[in-house]
């Protein structure tokens, strides 16, 4: 059975995309702790990061650091945060996003964004950011 992650990189499900290559994709979460929370997901179904193959782990953490220059120029943040934690969806997944203190990684103020427009500006936000560093 898919999951919902495999879902939206195969297009049957929306996802704001700023990263795809032939191992990995990065979109944007609709639920972000911060402007511009991405996650980092490979197009292999592997549950927990402790599972990945080290090859696929390490280009989705290579990914993730490009991802996470980007937040940062994008929004201008002091740091950019990676988080591994793999239980709201069974497919490994990096969060990486812009903050500017401890408390932006709280999940229990993470909030679906209702306002699709301020996901879609993020996603230009960040690919412009992306694109500035050379990465897309």
């Amino acid at each position: 059975m898919s999951t919902l992650f495999t879902r939206i990189l195969t297009g049957e499900l929306p996802g704001r995309f700023v990263w795809e290559d032939e191992k990995a994709a990065a979109f944007l979460s609709i639920a972000p702790l911060t402007p511009g929370h991405t996650l980092v997901v490979p197009r292999q179904e592997v549950d927990r990061w402790t599972d990945a193959d080290g090859e696929l782990l390490a280009h989705c953490v290579s990914v993730a650091q490009k991802i996470g220059q980007g937040v940062r120029k994008a929004w201008d943040a002091p740091r950019a945060g990676l988080i591994i934690a793999g239980f709201e969806v069974p497919h490994m997944h990096i969060h990486v996003a812009p903050a500017w203190d401890m408390g932006d990684f709280d999940f229990s103020k993470a909030e679906v964004e209702k306002d699709e427009t301020k996901l879609d500006e993020a996603a230009d936000r960040l690919r412009a950011a992306l694109r500035e560093l050379g990465h897309v």
